[in-house]
């Protein structure tokens, strides 16, 4: 979500330590997720002091036959690049739907998004990314 591993290392420190100090004090979360929300604004935070991407309007594509095809010749530091690269609040719905751990629900609480935002950020993202496979991975190869 960070696009740097060191920050990235220093947040998850930082909600393990938060969590440790709760339950020492008898305060445990009762929410399932408060660890990944914590995590999660922690974050967000933390990207607030760093660089910020500029808004550019990305290609769209539809999906094609071979989608599937191509995105299983792709690295998974490669998806996890072009995620990360996502503007906030896309790049938390595309990370937790990638995870494949996660159903809509709980991706819904975890982004404190709705329904019909988190739709449109999943399918315009899903565009977006077969613009960039369709140019990073041509789809006569993905065949």
């Amino acid at each position: 979500m960070l696009g740097d591993p060191r920050r990235a290392q220093e947040v998850f420190q930082a909600t393990l330590r938060e969590a440790t100090l709760l339950c020492a004090n008898g305060e445990t979360p009762s929410d399932p997720f408060w660890f990944f929300r914590d995590a999660r604004w922690r974050c967000l935070e933390t990207s607030e002091h760093g660089l910020r991407a500029e808004d550019v309007e990305l290609q769209k594509h539809d999906l094609p036959p071979s989608a599937p095809a191509q995105i299983e010749r792709l690295d998974v530091n490669q998806l996890a690049t072009w995620i990360s690269a996502a503007p906030e609040p896309q790049r938390t719905a595309l990370a937790l739907f990638y995870l494949d751990e996660f159903n809509h629900r709980e991706i819904l609480s975890l982004a404190e998004l709705r329904i019909g935002e988190l739709s449109r950020l999943l399918a315009d993202g899903r565009r977006q990314l077969q613009a960039w496979l369709d140019a990073t991975l041509p789809q006569e190869e993905a065949k």
